[in-house]
């Protein structure tokens, strides 16, 4: 058991016969009434985010959850194929564990997210940033850039679609935020 002063960002709680992670908390003293703490937690199981206040000095349960270290092998039909990487267990897991699953590298390190208690995969974390090359993209046109937003539509090696710079060419590497399947940097070879 842990109270709201013990709150931090990545900390899994049990609330509402769920597990969530707690992405954002702010402690909040109003002038008049009690203290509390405003909160934004991500559901573990279903991935979705809600805004939560507890009252300051709430106690919670604490969810046990370890992260093991995967690397990905290959998908079909079944679902995403992984192996653990220090005693070689294969896993499978569903498109829906994973954030963002189309910007999956073959041989890529991930890590996998369990419930200690009951050992069932929660979630699978990719590194925040990969980078991909760009298969195709449409030439930018010089002087194109009157309109607010000068980014085009291009296809990396996992046949995700990204909106990147006009200066992005077919065959450059480009670094892909995973969190959010956007463009962040070029990278240089």
């Amino acid at each position: 058991m842990a109270d709201t002063s013990d709150f931090k960002n990545g900390l899994c709680i049990e609330y509402n016969n769920d597990i969530y992670t707690i992405v954002q908390f702010q402690h909040v003293k109003p002038g008049k009434g009690p203290a509390f703490v405003r909160t934004k937690l991500k559901s573990l199981t279903t991935g979705k985010v809600l805004d939560n206040t507890f009252t300051a000095g709430v106690k919670v349960n604490i969810a046990r959850v370890e992260r093991r270290p995967y690397q990905f092998l290959y998908s079909d039909d079944l679902g995403y194929h992984f192996m653990h990487r220090e005693n070689f267990e294969q896993l499978t897991l569903e498109p829906s564990l994973i954030e963002n699953p189309d910007l999956m590298l073959e041989g890529q390190h991930v890590e996998v997210v369990y419930h200690a208690d009951s050992e069932t995969p929660l979630a699978c974390d990719m590194p925040p940033f990969v980078v991909m090359e760009v298969t195709y993209t449409e030439p930018g046109v010089r002087g194109d850039t009157s309109s607010t937003s000068s980014l085009k539509p291009a296809t990396v090696e996992t046949g995700a679609t990204i909106n990147v710079p006009l200066f992005v060419n077919t065959g450059d590497k480009i670094k892909v935020d995973t969190r959010t399947k956007s463009y962040a940097e070029r990278v240089k070879e």
